[in-house]
């Protein structure tokens, strides 16, 4: 009998450690789904050519738990795993967000580890090189993917694609629609010159009896290195070299664009390095009238100052004409896959991003709601997008816009720290900008990085 109960001892406690060796155990699983055992499900086929029936379970239909880190909108993206969840119970996503300061320092350590970290992550394409080695390609045919993302096509490393872009993101100019009109100024006033914003920004600064700044006409505060990377277009250069291998933020343009900005705040006073440490902030508090933010800025609104009247409007140029180009965009990037997860995560994370890219209403809610153009082809004349901020303030000019390609967070970094040191370190401009451009070069080859800039339809060396 002792005999029996040891054995039956020892069977249970292999058991236990069996579970406690699986990142999720059958309790936790348990908890938050249920057994599916509905393979058809009486749902249609969704997608052209990246399609997913919805019409199979999943896990073999076994209760099963995955995260996904993200680190904003986490209530759009809550909302598209829960749609998931619907077709299959099994399934429990949880969502969890993790600020974008300090997300790509903590991600990779989590990802080190094993069957611990998220099974599924949002990825920023400027830490590609941090993130790569820690990623399961997409096990769907890359011919079908590009078909429908034609983007999908500059993601393909070796044949396979580890993520790739859902929507097409780029900067504009927010207004505050009741202070613009508490200035006199009406639509015919949206600024299509440099001048004519200066014009508008300085008729929108209010100053109390002291002099001291009450609302800024204009404010790029925490926003300087986001804004300038890309107006050096406008004024005459590149980002990259004509081989893409080296930075340009040390060209006369790029100078250019930081002494107009600069120029914005020292010489015109439509704003202020001292008024409100963040452009957001302020801007949701309504005492700054404009700040330049990207599509993103529009779930940002929605979710935070859901009772502000705002307007958008395109990057003036220098003469009201057609530029060499009027900024630069990026994509906004599809969840990566962990490849140290378990077979039963990747399996479930594999099927929810078929699912992701291949569901338009997911689409179209992440291009409404994340401010975006569809990357997906069939979704660019959606009726639900054609007037949303970005399509229509930018996607008549969407050609002159450049992807400079998926640069390296050191330029948008050390750009950063150079906005800083002339701003409130008094630190000489040209000075600032040779050391940040010391600096990327020394990162870009290590990161064996080459700007697509050449790909543009209108480049010029």
């Amino acid at each position: 009998m002792k005999r029996l109960l040891a054995i039956c001892l020892s069977f249970i406690l292999l058991l236990s450690l069996a579970g406690c060796a699986s990142r999720d155990s059958e309790a936790d699983t348990a908890a938050g789904g249920v057994q599916d055992t509905q393979a058809d499900k009486g749902l249609d086929v969704m997608g052209e050519n990246v399609t997913y029936d919805p019409n199979h379970l999943v896990n073999n239909g076994d209760p099963i738990s995955i995260d996904w880190w993200v680190w904003a909108s986490e209530d759009m993206f809550r909302s598209i795993a829960e749609a998931y969840e619907e077709i299959h119970p099994n399934v429990t996503i949880n969502v969890i967000n993790n600020p974008w300061d300090g997300f790509f320092t903590k991600l990779p350590l989590a990802l080190q580890r094993e069957e611990e970290g998220p099974t599924l992550f949002n990825v920023h394409n400027s830490y590609e090189n941090l993130l790569l080695n820690y990623m399961e390609p997409y096990d769907i045919d890359t011919e079908e993917l590009t078909a429908d993302y034609p983007s999908a096509s500059t993601h393909l490393m070796d044949g396979k694609i580890y993520y790739m872009d859902y929507g097409l993101s780029t900067g504009m100019y927010y207004y505050n629609k009741d202070l613009w009109e508490e200035a006199g100024l009406t639509d015919d006033d949206i600024p299509k010159t440099w001048d004519e914003f200066i014009e508008v920004a300085q008729k929108l600064t209010k100053f109390d009896e002291n002099g001291n700044m009450i609302q800024a006409g204009y404010n790029y505060n925490n926003y300087f290195n986001s804004t300038v990377i890309g107006l050096n277009y406008q004024f005459g250069d590149n980002l990259f070299s004509a081989d893409g291998k080296e930075s340009l933020v040390n060209s006369d343009g790029m100078k250019d664009a930081v002494s107009f900005l600069v120029d914005l705040y020292e010489k015109y006073h439509v704003g202020d390095k001292d008024f409100g440490t963040n452009y957001d902030q302020s801007f949701y508090q309504g005492q700054s009238a404009i700040v330049f933010a990207w599509g993103f800025f529009v779930g940002n609104l929605a979710q935070n100052a859901p009772d502000i009247d705002y307007g958008t409007f395109e990057i003036p140029t220098q003469d009201g004409g057609t530029p060499y180009a009027y900024y630069r965009y990026n994509g906004e990037s599809t969840p990566g896959i962990n490849k140290n997860a378990t077979d039963a995560q990747k399996e479930v994370a594999q099927d929810f991003i078929r699912f992701f890219l291949a569901s338009d209403e997911v689409q179209i809610r992440l291009s409404a709601e994340g401010g975006l153009i569809p990357a997906k082809t069939a979704l660019m004349e959606a009726p639900e997008l054609k007037d949303t901020p970005i399509v229509r303030t930018v996607g008549p000019h969407i050609d002159r816009y450049i992807w400079p390609g998926a640069m390296p967070s050191t330029v948008e970094n050390n750009m950063k720290i150079a906005g800083e040191d002339i701003l409130y370190n008094g630190k000489d401009a040209a000075d600032a900008l040779k050391t940040a451009a010391d600096t990327i070069d020394i990162d870009l080859a290590n990161a064996d990085f080459t700007s697509s800039e050449s790909l543009y339809a209108y480049y010029e060396e």
